[in-house]
């Protein structure tokens, strides 16, 4: 299943911003131009510095906050399956409780996107909080089909692959953001996929489409790691409280990579129980 990941048009803000911000991004290390005295490229060398330490720091928050998301889901998740209340929730709402989950989720989503520039930082990070408990509520489903040992093999394997694609995304000279509209026409295919083998077995073909929602979400991961730098520096200038509403939004979508990465690996390689 693939949750609530919502590439360049589809429900996700997504500020217009011009790839040349990224390679703006990667040339931050640039000193006065020829001509001036030493003293002038000094300090400009030193300004520069200071922008760059203060946009990795920006990074760095961002991938702490995606962090503490993942483990609010992992904490819940757990809790739900061991006090046994997402099969009670089951129990006593049946299949339109499990819809109104799903509808909450995305909704929260939608508004976050939206909304993020224009509420406080605060509360957009309460949202992706709520959101990534809610969505650890959904997943305490996963305990009930696959062992343990399976979900916890899965969850080591996705995040050494996705550390090694965000340090790929970070380094690497090629520019993924022009292939947001390939990888959004490449979601709506995955998505109606899905929904198609919901409705139609066919042997093999489940197997397929998680190899291919898992190469999906590698280039989502890429295309975020990267997004995520240009969008830092495209809107430092508006102050820090700005910064740390966008760092939210980047932050939901690496979430979201992670999560989606993880269930295609548990799907493909996880022991059902």
């Amino acid at each position: 299943m693939t949750f609530g990941q919502q590439p360049q048009n589809n429900g996700q803000y997504n500020p217009q911003y011009n790839t040349s911000d990224y390679n703006t991004a990667q040339q931050n290390y640039q000193y006065a131009a020829q001509g001036t005295g030493a003293g002038t490229t000094a300090i400009n060398t030193t300004m520069t510095y200071s922008y760059e330490e203060a946009r990795r720091a920006s990074v760095t928050k961002v991938y702490g906050e995606m962090t503490i998301g993942v483990i609010v889901t992992a904490i819940v998740a757990f809790i739900g399956q061991m006090t046994g209340a997402y099969y009670a929730f089951l129990a006593s709402t049946g299949a339109i409780g499990l819809i109104a989950l799903c509808v909450v989720q995305v909704g929260l989503a939608v508004v976050l996107g939206a909304r993020v520039t224009k509420m406080k930082s605060g509360t957009a990070r309460v949202m992706f909080y709520v959101y990534a408990a809610l969505m650890g509520f959904t997943l305490s489903s996963i305990f009930m089909v696959y062992s343990l040992g399976s979900i916890v093999t899965a969850l080591g394997i996705t995040a050494a692959f996705f550390f090694a694609l965000t340090m790929f995304g970070m380094t690497t000279k090629i520019n993924m953001l022009k292939a947001g509209p390939i990888l959004m026409i490449g979601l709506i295919v995955l998505i109606i996929s899905q929904l198609v083998l919901m409705f139609l077995h066919v042997d093999g073909m489940t197997q397929i489409v998680c190899a291919l929602g898992l190469i999906l979400f590698a280039g989502m991961t890429i295309y975020d790691a990267q997004s995520t730098r240009a969008l830092l520096s495209q809107y430092e200038a508006q102050g820090p409280e700005m910064v740390k509403r966008v760092s939210i939004l980047c932050a939901l979508n690496l979430y979201l990579d992670f999560v989606n990465m993880f269930l295609y690996i548990l799907q493909l390689l996880g022991n059902r129980d």
